[in-house]
């Protein structure tokens, strides 16, 4: 039996790199998987883990930073399933501007679709984990939730506030039986980090003492365990995945 068995899980960003390998471990785990993004490709990779793997995985295309958006999903999961076990809010973009560069737009932009998501996915999720007797939320966060670098200042700052929202929200679902938990990866091989990837400079200052980025399922094996129920007392948590970035 694996680890999600007879769970919904609903995954954001997950067309491609950590979110399509937290789809693919899911489904492998037992999980029926809502596989989200607004990249038409995410289509593709839900057929592509059903082919491959097996199980159960739905594609819906969906702007995280969109309120009819998550209100859509919402309704399709009550329609078709009527709760929802674990919500994963993994969608992201980078930004790697300073503060004197940032435009207002670019900043909102960030703030947009790296904290507001979370925000509203866990609101318009929280009637249909309700429903669940084991709900779980893993929002992923950043080691830049957690330590400063001298640009990237919206991205800090956005993923800080997920930090945060985490911690209140874990505070809050507490009396619904719902945990919800932060993730903080640090640098991941992934389409998104092929530009740092291929600075030697840029990578070397990257990496944890490991010595090496991270591969996308080795995030989605953390992921996998906040939002199993071997996680079943941990709640409000900030856990590190990044090779040991964070303990110099």
């Amino acid at each position: 039996m694996g680890r999600l068995e007879g769970k919904v899980a609903l995954i954001t960003g997950a067309a491609m790199g950590q979110g399509e390998a937290m789809a693919r471990l899911f489904v492998k785990e037992g999980a029926t998987v809502l596989l989200s993004d607004l990249n038409d490709k995410g289509k593709e990779t839900a057929e592509m883990i059903s082919r491959e793997v097996g199980g159960d995985v739905t594609f819906i295309k969906m702007d995280v930073s969109s309120s009819s958006d998550w209100e859509n999903a919402a309704r399709l999961i009550d329609k078709k399933y009527g709760r929802i076990d674990v919500l994963v809010n993994n969608a992201g973009i980078p930004g790697r501007k300073t503060i004197q560069e940032l435009t207002e737009d670019e900043w909102q932009k960030i703030m947009d679709v790296d904290a507001k998501s979370v925000f509203l996915g866990m609101k318009s999720m929280l009637s249909l984990l309700k429903g669940s007797q084991h709900g779980s939320i893993v929002n992923n966060s950043s080691i830049w939730a957690l330590v400063g670098s001298g640009s990237a200042a919206s991205y800090h700052a956005a993923k800080g506030a997920v930090r945060m929202l985490t911690k209140t929200a874990a505070i809050e679902f507490a009396p619904f039986g719902i945990r919800v938990n932060c993730i903080h990866p640090g640098l991941v091989r992934s389409p998104m980090t092929e530009e740092l990837l291929s600075d030697p400079k840029e990578r070397a200052a990257r990496v944890g003492p490991i010595g090496r980025p991270a591969e996308p399922i080795e995030i989605a094996h953390a992921v996998l365990f906040l939002a199993s129920d071997d996680a079943s007392y941990i709640t409000g948590v900030d856990l590190p995945v990044d090779g040991g970035y964070t303990a110099r």
